[in-house]
């Protein structure tokens, strides 16, 4: 135990405290858990190292909140060349997420967590994506805005406008709570399961799209598949092939959506799969079998 009022021990806690804020920042902004996490680390060593030099910081989260922004928009200039020669559709690294307290809470987690989303934001300039994160879903200011990204607060506002005009159009907006959501999910892989491709058809919104990222690393779809039959069959044609080399699936929430973990027979991680869903249909299925995106989630095949 820290003996009471141990300095020590108490900016631990501070630190431990503002993680998680700054990680919801950090991960939104890169679509990666991994850089992300360096993100933070690097973030949280600064505030570190200016609260030893003696710096007077009146917010402790703002601090953070600048220093996590700003290193996230130069790792988004350096990623930008290589996310142009990704082989494939890129997604996201899947973030395992917990319900919210309440439907308002769920629907938000998935509106600024989804895939749908986050590749979204992949047409923005760092500094627009910046602006859009901060103000619209952390709810800074303007005038904060602007001190984080390193801006007049006029360019912030211009920039938040910019991007969510850009974005505004695609913007998902997911519908019914939670445990409706979970029980169509079940639905949706128990026919795929048992090879049901009318059954899954269903389910599936007229313009369903399935998108699949293999990163060149794996086999994945080359590009985004449309339309309900050529998605539940394809998706029928995955399980039959799982099945043959006894991959099993693991509820679980991802990026705020319902979905699976896929395991493989020797219990290693083989891709996450996460459900996108709007009312009564599923309106898009994100599959990520890149291994280098799975590692976070455990051991890897």
């Amino acid at each position: 135990m820290s003996p009471a009022g141990d300095p020590g021990a108490d900016r631990d806690r501070l630190l431990a405290e503002l993680r998680p804020g700054a990680f919801a920042i950090a991960y939104r902004m890169l679509g990666s858990v991994a850089e992300a996490e360096d993100v933070v680390q690097e973030g949280l060593l600064r505030f570190n190292q200016a609260l030893e030099r003696g710096e007077e910081i009146s917010s402790p989260r703002a601090y953070l909140a600048t220093v996590v922004t700003r290193l996230a928009i130069d790792e988004l200039r350096s990623a930008r060349a290589r996310r142009e020669t990704y082989v494939g559709d890129w997604l996201p690294e899947p973030l395992l997420t917990a319900p919210g307290p309440g439907p308002a809470e769920q629907a938000e987690i998935a509106d600024s967590l989804s895939f749908a989303f986050l590749v979204l934001l992949e047409q923005l300039t760092p500094e627009e994506r910046a602006a859009l994160l901060l103000h619209d879903v952390f709810d800074y200011g303007y005038g904060e805005v602007a001190e984080i990204v390193g801006k007049s607060e006029d360019n912030a506002r211009q920039l938040a406008v910019r991007a969510r005009r850009r974005v505004g159009e695609g913007r998902p907006r997911f519908e019914g709570g939670a445990a409706h959501q979970r029980e169509l999910a079940v639905r949706f892989f128990e026919a795929a399961g048992r090879g049901d491709v009318a059954g899954l058809e269903a389910l599936l919104a007229r313009d369903v799209v399935l998108r699949g990222d293999g990163g060149g690393k794996v086999p994945a779809l080359a590009r985004a598949l449309h339309g309900a039959n050529r998605v539940a069959r394809t998706i029928v044609n995955w399980g039959k092939a799982g099945a043959r080399t006894e991959i099993s699936v693991r509820p679980a929430e991802l990026n705020g959506c319902p979905g699976v973990i896929l395991i493989a027979a020797d219990g290693s991680i083989f891709g996450a799969m996460a459900l996108e869903i709007e009312g009564e249909r599923v309106v898009a299925v994100n599959s990520v079998v890149n291994p280098e995106k799975l590692a976070h989630l455990g051991r890897i095949v």
